[in-house]
């Protein structure tokens, strides 16, 4: 939520120039369709925002699809934020859909035990104890919570007993393998030093209070909570060489910048420089952001990093970056160049022009018209109600941005029109996409700050062939988190995905990886190389349906 409130003009020849080169190009006819009402999804997102501008109220909150009752279908998870203590209004509580299986959604909060008011940021989820039931973690302003699954029937809440109750004012999480024992670990970012009792007065015009920027308050450390299998968890920040009490993170991605088996983390950070976690093997981590060229701009600024992501987009076989910026800074877009270096590509292309007026929360990289490139979307959404009364070019609800990726490391950004339920302007926070009807397609779920969740379906996408791959481990962690799946074709070409977990802001999308084939009908084969150091091939794949791949097995039968 940065400071930077200065506003540049790029030439209007050059903007342009990028709108009549996009207008020129072909694109599949896909349509993100409004289903909010018609599925079932009542959900409004409380800030608590009761006259006195608490930083909080400007940042919630996330959203994660999960498999809650390994029913095959994805469920909807959305938290929420709640009344500030001795306060009057609304009650927040964060809402537990189970998907039905026929387009609509069944809120089954209160039955499955999810019915706790706090002051919730974020999303986490993983099978932390590897019994094949999806686990909850939620970030929030005061103690966290951590949510076991009772064999799908309900959840318990066993954050005092597992040890990550983790007060403070958390954001982004991430369960991950760090140490590759086969029990997911639990990364929590930690945004600032804030409580009612320490709320500072913050004024443009030395009268009316306003929201503070995150440089009135001083960062809080991260944390690392190592899993030890027996339900509980340590907390390693220190020991793992991540504390940090200047940084203020909002958004964390997984990935393996070095291609060496060990699961790596980029935290994106608020008004102070990103980090790039550089996993040693040995149970620490190193930042290496400066010398990588991820932890400023382009012009040496620390910026204000919201969400992020990790991916390889331009089949370079290389997991590069993107990251969600305020208002004047643009989306960073860091192309992994494969010697150490990321080169951010945004300030050359639409993306970092499209963006710039922009305020990014919720971003990442999917592949929405299965043409086997991925694309990206960001939310915004501007953290000051009254913004355009300051600054005219700015405003508060803002529309999202989709660009389609072309190949060859350009993109062009989807008109307004083509876009229908995203073209409508939000103040857009968490975003997440899984595939809620099972047609193979990507469908997106936004929630915005103090206001309704949006439920969007991709219309038209599942045109184009595809391949969904879920993964078991046995050796690895249940969920495979950390596996690398690669998807080869008859051609010799290749694409290939990460499990995770985390990603764009507060947000967790679903576990499976799609891929998409475009016009291809048939795969050559599927690899997937496992946290433990196990390979599996499934040669000769079924396309066009989600495939179960068990560690050590191989393909799952029906």
């Amino acid at each position: 939520m940065g400071r930077a409130l200065a506003i540049l003009v790029l030439p209007p020849a050059l903007l342009a120039a990028a709108a009549a080169i996009s207008a020129t190009l072909p694109r599949a006819a896909v349509e993100f369709v409004d289903v909010t009402a018609s599925a079932g999804i009542r959900f409004t997102h409380v800030n608590g925002a009761f006259g006195k501008k608490y930083l909080p109220e400007t940042m919630g909150s996330g959203v994660a699809f999960l498999d809650y009752d390994n029913d095959g279908r994805q469920d909807i998870l959305l938290i929420n934020s709640t009344r500030f203590p001795g306060r009057l209004g609304p009650r927040g509580l964060p809402a537990l859909y189970h998907n039905n299986g026929d387009g609509t959604f069944t809120d089954v909060t209160q039955a499955m035990g999810l019915a706790s008011e706090i002051y919730g940021m974020g999303v986490a989820v993983a099978d932390y104890d590897n019994d094949g039931w999806e686990d909850i973690y939620i970030t929030a302003v005061g103690t966290n919570r951590l949510f076991h699954n009772v064999h799908g029937q309900r959840f318990e809440d066993v954050t005092t007993k597992a040890g990550v109750g983790d007060s403070g004012f958390s954001a982004s999480a991430a369960f991950f393998d760090y140490d590759r024992d086969g029990h997911v670990d639990l990364f929590v970012c930690h945004y600032v030093d804030w409580s009612p009792e320490k709320d500072l007065f913050c004024t443009l015009d030395g009268r009316n209070k306003t929201y503070c920027t995150p440089d009135s308050y001083r960062g809080q450390s991260a944390r690392l909570y190592r899993n030890r299998g027996d339900g509980t968890f340590e907390d390693v920040t220190v020991r793992a060489g991540l504390h940090d009490p200047s940084s203020k993170a909002l958004g964390v991605a997984l990935l393996d910048v070095d291609d060496d088996g060990w699961l790596d983390l980029f935290v994106a950070n608020d008004t102070q420089p990103n980090k790039l976690y550089r996993n040693t093997g040995r149970g620490t981590f190193v930042d290496i952001a400066p010398q990588a060229g991820v932890a400023f701009s382009e012009t040496g600024i620390a910026r204000a990093g919201m969400g992020t992501d990790a991916a390889d987009y331009d089949g370079s076989g290389r997991a590069s970056l993107i990251v969600g910026n305020f208002s004047s800074e643009m989306m960073g877009l860091y192309h992994n160049e494969g010697n150490g270096i990321f080169v951010d590509e945004a300030p050359a292309t639409n993306v970092g022009q499209a963006t710039f007026l922009k305020l990014t929360f919720g971003c990442f990289f999917f592949d929405y018209d299965l043409d086997g490139r991925l694309d990206i979307l960001g939310v915004n959404g501007h953290i000051s109600d009254d913004i355009a009364a300051v600054h005219t070019q700015l405003a508060y609800a803002q529309t999202p941005h989709l660009f389609h990726n072309l190949g060859a490391r350009r993109f062009e950004e989807v008109p307004a029109r083509d876009l229908r339920g995203l073209a409508v302007p939000v103040v857009g926070r968490g975003l997440a996409y899984g595939d809620i009807d099972n047609d193979g397609d990507l469908d997106v779920i936004v929630t915005v700050n103090n206001g309704p969740a949006k439920l969007l379906r991709n219309d038209g996408g599942s045109r184009n062939g595809h391949v969904r791959v879920r993964l078991v481990g046995t050796q690895s962690n249940r969920d495979g988190i950390g596996a690398r799946v690669t998807l080869r074709r008859a051609d010799g070409s290749s694409q290939w995905a990460l499990v995770k977990t985390g990603s764009s802001y507060c947000s967790q999308s679903e576990l499976p990886v799609t891929f998409g084939l475009g016009g291809d009908q048939s795969v050559a084969r599927i690899e997937v190389a496992w946290p433990s150091g196990h390979k599996d091939v499934v040669a000769a794949p079924p396309v066009n349906r989600t495939l179960t791949i068990v560690e050590g097995r191989g393909l799952a039968k029906d």
